[in-house]
């Protein structure tokens, strides 16, 4: 029973297991850093970067398939359940093309980090990570695809088991393949990389098992729905285009951040990766709520009742507002006990060992432990407990509007605020302060993204406060039965 319809019970009942779906994402995603940790200094520095770059390069066309589950959401209000089958199906020939495509950097990763700077044991190993990641686009992008045929029609918990078991998957993989235990030999950097890709196909043939059963065969026609259809195809590029271009703003203006963080040290690069890392507990669950958030204003937009959408709205924001406050109270007040896990084995032989052959140009002392990485990241996550609630903020009244077919609005806010707001500062900073003021420079450049983050948050109330979202729709009246 999903509850009163706007109501906290209808809004848990999907919230509930995708915030479990998403933390299971987040938790895979800080057990691989964690492990990196245990396994060299240079190989947590260069992670977030080239993951980051690997993100700019897919994040439009997985921005694209993810607005897939904003077509289903209302065309299973509009009670049309075949074109909520074909839009999956379109989404899932997209993934495949645009995974191929994004393959190709794989071949010039040498290329691509070697103008950005980085230190040259750093700079190898992200070459070799982004190299592998690159060749695992299409499965991720498909997983997308197919889980949108479940989440947006509240499907939740199918979800949750199918990204809770591919974790798993990832884990075990991750270990075996990073420290070369069991049948696995050492590889290091690219063993993350390919566990990653092979817990993606794992995902994948999960969803095509569960679009096997009943409800999907029978009800939906999933599998006699398989064609390529001109007119949704263009639907989907003309609202989910925007969507996936806001996304590879968010994160190649994340990317160039990061870029220039690596300029200023090994040491700042490293911590930077943890905080946003752990940064990850709270964002991704949110990020669960959002898709929750904007399954029912779908459902809703389609059922034509955007004032139910929008009292579920507003519970979204008190569920992830919550959220946040928890996590940056947490991270304030106990920061050391989130470190605990990166910290243990990080300053073992095998990082001395690594770090005993890394010294820092110009000096004959080796680089620094992770005590001091430690230090840095503590002062981090004050910033991060800053900007937390307002990045609920953007997270839950952008996918509102976004959920509606406001797509064009939240690429132009993106695109002005990542850029203005967070790249350009940082950039400036950087060349004004000079690289002899490190403190200075982490210190500034965490401030600017500080304040791009919580502009997003407050622009995204604005418009969803307008109201002009309610009037929107991304899909054709319907014709009859599906």
């Amino acid at each position: 029973m999903r509850g009163i319809p706007g109501g906290y019970r209808e809004l848990l009942a999907i919230a509930v297991p995708l915030i479990l779906s998403s933390g299971t994402q987040s938790l895979m995603h800080v057990i691989d850093r964690v492990f990196l940790t245990w396994y060299s200094e240079p190989a947590v520095a260069a992670a977030l970067p080239a993951g980051i770059l690997f993100w700019s390069c897919l994040s439009l066309p997985f921005g694209v398939v993810s607005y897939t589950n904003a077509f289903v959401a209302q065309y299973d209000g509009a009670k049309q359940p075949g074109r909520a089958a074909s839009c999956v199906w379109q989404a899932a020939y997209f993934a495949i093309v645009c995974g191929l495509l994004v393959s190709i950097p794989a071949f010039w990763s040498n290329r691509l980090f070697s103008g950005i700077g980085h230190d040259p044991q750093v700079q190898k190993l992200e070459v070799e990570y982004f190299a592998w990641i690159c060749m695992g686009a299409a499965p991720a992008l498909l997983s997308g695809a197919l889980s949108c045929f479940f989440s947006g029609r509240g499907q939740t918990r199918l979800v949750l088991a199918v990204n809770a078991a591919s974790m798993v998957v990832n884990v075990v993989l991750d270990y075996g393949m990073i420290f070369g235990k069991g049948p696995f030999p050492e590889l290091g950097m690219a063993g993350a990389a390919i566990a990653t890709n092979l817990a993606n196909v794992f995902a994948v043939l999960c969803f095509v098992g569960l679009l096997l059963r009943h409800d999907a065969r029978v009800k939906y026609s999933f599998w006699t729905h398989w064609r390529l259809e001109r007119i949704l195809m263009w639907d989907l590029f003309k609202f989910g285009g925007p969507s996936g271009l806001q996304m590879f703003l968010d994160v190649a203006g994340f990317a160039a951040f990061m870029m220039i963080i690596g300029k200023i040290g090994q040491r700042e690069l490293a911590a930077t990766n943890i905080a946003f890392n752990l940064n990850t507990l709270a964002f991704i669950p949110v990020i669960g709520v959002g898709i929750a958030v904007s399954t029912l204003v779908g459902q809703r937009i389609g059922e034509g009742r955007p004032d139910i959408a929008e009292k579920s709205v507003l519970k979204g924001f008190v569920l992830a507002g919550g959220i946040m406050v928890l996590f940056g109270a947490i991270y304030v007040l106990a920061p050391q006990v989130l470190l605990a896990p990166y910290e243990y084995g990080a300053n073992s032989h095998i990082v001395e060992s690594v770090d005993a052959l890394t010294h820092d140009p110009g000096t004959d002392q080796p680089q620094a432990n992770f005590a001091e990485v430690r230090s840095v990241v503590i002062i981090l996550l004050r910033f991060v407990a800053l900007y937390s609630f307002f990045d609920a903020m953007a997270i839950i009244f952008g996918s509102a509007i976004r959920a509606a077919g406001d797509t064009v609005f939240s690429m132009l806010v993106t695109f002005a605020c990542a850029w203005g707001l967070l790249v350009l500062p940082t950039y400036l900073t950087w060349v004004y302060l000079g690289q002899d003021h490190k403190e200075s420079l982490l210190f500034w450049s965490w401030v600017w993204c500080s304040v791009y983050v919580s502009s997003l948050g407050f622009i995204y109330l604005a418009r969803f406060r307008g109201g002009r979202w309610k009037t929107m729709t991304v899909i054709e009246p319907p014709v009859g039965s599906a």
